[in-house]
């Protein structure tokens, strides 16, 4: 039988993958556990074997060293697969590499000297900036389904179920029940945000800040229309109908 010679044995091409970032405060194996049994309130599937990269830009600089294997391992257990490693110092990288992570390397713009300020350009026309883009999902979220609006807001008009993941590096807008898990501003928006007709979410996030509701919503914002934003640190759920705030 001829092969087809056109054809490669492999191929190498960009591809986005979403990850999560786990941000280490805390170098102690029994701290982070504590930390994460408290934050999935012991559900065995409240993260669904998302990659995860390391951030250990938060440590201080007395923190004992990170046994990287028993971490791996620890994120493992609670269904998060450890792939890289971010904002780690020079000592440390021997021994993320020797664990099988990647070293997530952070370039900086580098600077350029401050130039002479130019003579005013003559007038001229302004293009349009163009519109931002947009997903449009007309058909239900099932649970286990991801949905990703790169670059792009996201809008849904029917029911995401329990167990399904919406992301976007914009906005979410769900007018319809919200029930699964909604991560707005995944690249970093700070300023995105989350909209739903009726608020029922189990997980919600803006920019990598997340919060649970484990033991549910206030009665008064159960099914109820809201939006989601960050404020600092904190994530704030505000009733559209009303200037109530949680």
């Amino acid at each position: 039988m001829l092969k087809n010679k056109s054809r490669k044995p492999i191929e190498i091409k960009i591809a986005t993958v979403v990850a999560v970032s786990a941000i280490l405060h805390d170098s102690d194996p029994m701290a982070l556990e504590a930390a994460l049994q408290e934050m999935t309130g012991g559900t065995a599937d409240f993260f669904d074997n998302e990659f995860a990269v390391i951030d250990v830009a938060a440590l201080g600089a007395d923190r004992p060293p990170i046994d990287w294997p028993q971490l791996i391992a620890l994120l493992k257990k609670y269904r998060l697969n450890a792939v890289a490693v971010r904002n780690a110092p020079a000592e440390m990288e021997e021994g993320i590499i020797a664990s099988g992570l990647s070293i997530d390397h952070v370039v900086a713009a580098r600077q350029e000297p401050a130039a002479p300020p130019p003579p005013p350009p003559a007038a001229v026309a302004t293009p349009p900036r163009p519109a931002a883009s947009t997903m449009i999902i007309d058909t239900p979220i099932r649970a286990g389904q991801r949905i990703y609006a790169r670059d792009a807001d996201l809008v849904i008009t029917a029911t995401v179920n329990n167990g399904a993941e919406i992301i976007a590096d914009g906005s979410i807008h769900v007018y319809a029940p919200l029930r699964g898990r909604a991560l707005a501003g995944a690249s970093g928006d700070t300023s995105a945000r989350i909209f739903a007709a009726s608020m029922e979410a189990e997980l919600v996030s803006i920019a990598g800040v997340y919060r649970t509701f484990e033991n549910g919503l206030p009665p008064e914002q159960k099914g109820q229309p809201a939006q989601i934003r960050l404020s600092g640190d904190r994530i704030d759920v505000l009733s559209l109908n009303s200037a109530s705030r949680n």
